[in-house]
């Protein structure tokens, strides 16, 4: 029983990883890449409110859209708990950390629409886990963003010390590096 958790966190991670090899949360993902402050801060952020999502939309799915066959609100439902829970989140760090709030900028107010977390949530109903293996399957894909989040931050902010060919600058060297990235994460298919 806890092997299949263990594997589904591996899965999760590495083998499926939401952002790297299904290529969901791009634009969070360049966005908040170019520091490693905001990068652990949106990385943090994420894994709260996918969490959270997981959970809330996996009860919302068990109790409220399936016993009354509103499956086709699905996507509205979770958008609406995926944004509640992105408000407390931005309210929070408003409060208590103002300095990461200022450099997630846009980016925060954007896990709202941000189709990693609302890929997981679907991603969860898809599988029909049940509620422990959502919640180990949303903090698996979140953790999974996060790391591909700092450890292509750190790579971006080595980056700025290199010297870049003017027409590769700014996003296009991102965009190649993401893609190299990628293949990396690649190479964890055949694991699982």
């Amino acid at each position: 029983m806890m092997s299949d958790y263990i594997l589904l966190m591996i899965s999760a991670i590495f083998v499926n990883n939401i952002l790297l090899m299904q290529y969901l949360g791009n634009c969070p993902f360049l966005g908040t890449s170019k520091s490693m402050d905001t990068a652990v801060g949106m990385a943090m952020a994420v894994v709260f409110v996918l969490v959270l999502a997981g959970a809330i939309t996996w009860v919302t799915e068990a109790i409220l859209l399936k016993p009354f066959e509103l499956e086709y609100l699905r996507t509205m439902a979770f958008i609406l708990v995926i944004a509640t829970l992105v408000q407390f989140v931005e309210m929070f760090l408003k409060k208590s950390i103002p300095a990461l709030y200022a450099g997630l900028g846009i980016f925060l107010p954007l896990i709202t629409t941000n189709c990693a977390v609302l890929g997981a949530c679907f991603i969860n109903i898809k599988e029909e886990y049940g509620f422990i293996q959502a919640l180990v399957a949303s903090f698996s894909y979140a953790a999974g963003f996060g790391l591909a989040l700092i450890l292509f931050a750190g790579i971006r902010e080595r980056i700025l010390l290199a010297r870049v060919p003017k027409p590769l600058q700014d996003t296009a060297i991102g965009l190649v590096t993401a893609g190299m990235f990628s293949l990396a994460f690649f190479g964890f298919k055949g694991m699982a």
